[in-house]
């Protein structure tokens, strides 16, 4: 492609100065016959006159040549690298030189290189990670229906009661990919309608009092009055909640406590509602909290997949919304959820 380019710029050179060397000849020969009846012109009033002006469009197309060439070199090493590219190199990087504008255009290369790069290292390790989350349950199935199979374990409640809840575990983690992928491709369609957000998360916390109670933990629901209705998707912002309820169990001690609080956000930030799960767990540390909503990621006592949090993300997001985790060692943590009040349907063409 380099060279290519460069053959095309040499033909293109040569054929304006052949352009050109043909207008300085006519234009010589026409002096020449005006000059007959009146002044001599530049061509004339020295020896070799016309030699001289080849002479400076000739200086003149090689100083053109010199800046086109200025310029063409650092494109042609963009050209190189995007060949490299296509073939799946994602570590090239082109050095910026030459024009003001060609350097601004290598910086955009290597900006995308860059992200082609991080995009394909997350692939690497979405994949690794899926595997791992999927190999352990299936490992756990295999080995226990083996175990039943051969007269190992006796075919009961407390062999069999396993193997569904690790059917259940593999389940809900190819639903949360399927979620999380319809979520961050933007294929995922809301089906907005007016919802009284304080009496769906009334129905959420009394959905999980039974677990709360079982664990030992004192769960909670705390609603401003006279809220007003929010269009969103109530299923979706159910799976939030429920994500953020699931998460504070996990990490509640026995005797703790997990508070949902729902009211309208101050008044600097706009027209919101404000939703808070608080606990009085361990804590994030400072190193870890700007990565909770990272995809796979989970503290090493939980058994989840690791996407919970990232969905939540997803879906706030996808209803305008925000959504921030606040968090000190020792102290509990926080995740707080804002959603607009109002929303504007997209308009058709």
């Amino acid at each position: 492609m380099r060279y290519k380019f460069f053959w095309r710029l040499g033909f293109f050179f040569g054929f304006v100065f052949l352009l050109l060397l043909g207008a300085s000849t006519i234009a010589y020969w026409i002096a020449s016959g005006i000059s007959a009846g009146g002044a001599r012109p530049f061509f004339l009033i020295r020896p070799f006159g016309g030699l001289i002006l080849l002479l400076a469009v000739f200086l003149a197309m090689l100083a053109v040549g010199r800046g086109v060439r200025r310029m063409a070199a650092p494109i042609g090493d963009v050209m190189d690298a995007a060949q490299r590219v296509a073939e799946g190199d994602y570590v090239v990087h082109v050095p910026e030189r030459g024009p003001p504008e060609v350097r601004q255009l290598t910086r955009a290369f290597n900006t995308m290189v860059s992200r082609l790069r991080a995009t394909d290292e997350r692939r690497r390790s979405l994949l690794a990670d899926i595997s791992h989350d999927l190999r352990t349950p299936i490992t756990v199935i295999q080995g226990n229906l083996e175990g039943l199979l051969d007269g190992v374990y006796p075919r009961d409640d407390a062999h069999l009661g396993p193997v569904l809840e690790e059917t259940r575990l593999l389940a809900r983690l190819v639903d949360d990919l399927r979620t999380l992928a319809l979520a961050e491709t933007g294929a995922l369609r809301l089906e907005r309608e007016p919802t009284d957000l304080g009496a769906l998360i009334a129905e959420t916390v009394a959905s999980f009092q039974g677990q709360a109670a079982g664990a030992g933990v004192a769960l909670s629901a705390d609603v401003a009055p006279g809220l007003p209705q929010v269009p969103v998707d109530a299923f979706r912002i159910r799976q939030v909640l429920e994500n953020l309820v699931v998460n504070a169990l996990q990490h509640a001690p026995r005797g703790g406590e997990i508070r949902v609080r729902c009211g309208i956000a101050p008044p600097e930030s706009g027209p919101q509602i404000q939703v808070t799960v608080s606990d009085n767990g361990p804590g994030i540390s400072a190193d870890d909290l700007p990565r909770v909503f990272d995809r796979f990621y989970k503290s090493r006592d939980s058994r989840g997949s690791g996407l919970g949090l990232t969905i939540a993300k997803n879906l706030v997001a996808a209803h305008g919304g925000e959504i921030s985790a606040e968090s000190e060692p020792g102290r509990g943590t926080t995740m707080r959820i804002s959603l607009p009040i109002t929303w504007e349907a997209p308009r058709l063409p």
